[in-house]
């Protein structure tokens, strides 16, 4: 029985790790997904004239699933109702947030965007979006060296926080 208890220990333990890393490399990710996203943004908002709505129903349908999502309940959220663009832009970052692996500084840099959204010029707008396109560019570089740093000791720290914790209960 104790073998039992000491081997689900080690699995958590070290599926816990291996978890922390994929958040690592997930991070980075997101973060390109959304580099990628804005800069198709930019391009439908200057040279297509395409609605917000428009162009955030097809960057929905491009993207992978966390990032996907906040522009599908963007498109919604402006499609069903009188909204101003910025509320229904915080409503559905705050909303999925949860479900990416970014950290607030992602966050607050999409926030200031979305202050910016249907308040302003295709130029102005433009201007906002090559900002928050820095910003996140910024953040990429961080969140991989983040993850060089960290990935295989995420994983090594779980395997042998496992081992330390068997021995100590044994």
């Amino acid at each position: 029985m104790r073998w039992i208890g000491a081997l689900v220990v080690l699995i958590s333990m070290t599926v816990g790790g291996f978890e922390w890393s994929r958040r690592l490399t997930l991070r980075s990710k997101q973060i390109r997904e959304l580099t990628t996203a804005l800069q198709m943004f930019e391009a439908e908002v200057m040279f297509g004239h395409t609605p917000l709505k428009d162009v955030t129903t097809k960057l929905s349908a491009t993207l992978s699933k966390p990032v996907a999502r906040i522009f599908s309940e963007f498109s919604a959220r402006l499609t069903a109702g009188d909204i101003e663009a910025k509320t229904a832009w915080e409503e559905s970052l705050n909303k999925h947030w949860a479900e990416t692996s970014m950290k607030e500084k992602e966050k607050e840099a999409l926030l200031q965007f979305g202050q910016t959204l249907g308040q302003h010029g295709r130029f102005e707008q433009q201007k906002y979006i090559q900002l928050t396109l820095a910003h996140l560019k910024a953040e990429e570089i961080d969140a991989r060296e983040e993850q060089q740093k960290y990935e295989r000791m995420a994983k090594s720290l779980g395997f042998l926080g496992g081992l330390l914790a068997i021995i100590v209960m044994i």
